[in-house]
């Protein structure tokens, strides 16, 4: 099972998700700020999958601090950026930092929920073909190292 830590400050925002997420079949782990998150991230056993966050959560830079924790502990989770106030800025660097994807919450005519579950699925395939090609290369390695 996909496991998906959903870091967001707002309740209501972090509930809904967490709920259509469990619906769709994702086992959800829910952090309410910033330092929540990472801690999660530290702290659990096996890295998350994919990690959804804010981008800012008090702090601009906040999503961005959930990011680097998510790729300093597995360089294989995908992480997707959500924000209420996006820009061009931010979503650069977000991708210039490993982001999978950066959505804004409030698109006129879409349904963020949605859009949502799309990216998970893009994210869950991209993270299985890396961590596929990893195994394969340890198993060349270890067929042609003996």
């Amino acid at each position: 099972m996909i496991r998906i830590l959903v870091v967001d400050d707002e309740d209501e925002v972090r509930a809904a998700l967490a709920r259509r997420l469990e619906r769709e079949g994702y086992a959800v782990t829910t952090a309410g700020s910033e330092a929540e998150g990472l801690n999660a991230l530290k702290t659990v056993e096996h890295p998350y999958d994919i990690v959804v966050t804010d981008m800012n959560m008090g702090d601009p830079n906040s999503g961005m601090h959930v990011l680097e924790g998510a790729a300093s502990r597995d360089v294989f989770t995908e992480v997707i950026v959500l924000t209420a106030y996006g820009n061009v800025a931010n979503a650069v660097e977000c991708m210039r930092r490993g982001a999978f994807d950066y959505i804004e919450k409030n698109m006129p005519g879409i349904d963020v929920f949605e859009l949502l579950v799309m990216k998970l699925e893009q994210a869950c395939q991209r993270r299985r073909q890396s961590v596929g090609t990893v195994r394969r290369l340890e198993e060349f390695h270890k067929r042609h190292a003996e």
